[in-house]
């Protein structure tokens, strides 16, 4: 698996994210995050994971964590078809934008996030936001869970397949089950 950008261009910069080489990683980056917030892209109706789709797989990644979702674009409607209200819907630039915003006080009105993880924004779109929020929010941790390598990222997976992808999402859904 690579850690080559998705996108050639995307490699200009001197500081790039790190591999999260197992979804135990993750999790344990997730877990020591105070105020994790995860944003959900467009993209999350059109990527079937071995006969789920992505949608699915971080609703129960949202229920077992219990890490809000800021749905964007016309997502809201997808999660409410599934019985999830998301904590708030608005754009992903305006999510951008906001997490950038030292007076911000969250999706909750409780305080700024630590940890905003990325999923599902079309590539260009998700890699322009993470560029942003590495020069404007520099107390900011971003993570990606998707399967496509985003250098701009603190912390995001390599380049994988779907199926890697699909059992990556499940181990870390699986590794907050049983918690408060």
């Amino acid at each position: 698996m690579s850690c080559a950008p998705w996108q050639c261009a995307e490699d200009s910069m001197v500081k790039k994210a790190l591999k999260i080489s197992k979804p135990a990683v993750a999790v344990s980056l997730i877990k020591r995050a105070d105020r994790p917030i995860l944003i959900v892209g467009s993209n999350a109706t059109l990527y079937n994971l071995e006969g789920k789709l992505l949608i699915e797989y971080l609703i129960d990644f949202a229920k077992m964590s219990k890490i809000p979702i800021v749905a964007t674009a016309h997502m809201i409607a997808e999660f409410l078809k599934r019985d999830y209200k998301p904590a708030g819907f608005m754009s992903a630039m305006d999510i951008g934008n906001r997490l950038t915003d030292p007076d911000w006080n969250g999706i909750d009105n409780k305080g700024q996030h630590d940890l905003a993880i990325f999923v599902g924004l079309p590539y260009y779109l998700e890699a322009q936001i993470l560029s942003g929020l590495i020069h404007f929010a520099p107390k900011l941790q971003t993570m990606t869970l998707d399967n496509k390598h985003h250098p701009h990222a603190n912390w995001s997976f390599p380049n994988a397949g779907v199926k890697i992808w699909a059992e990556n999402l499940k181990v870390i859904t699986s590794l907050f089950k049983g918690e408060k």
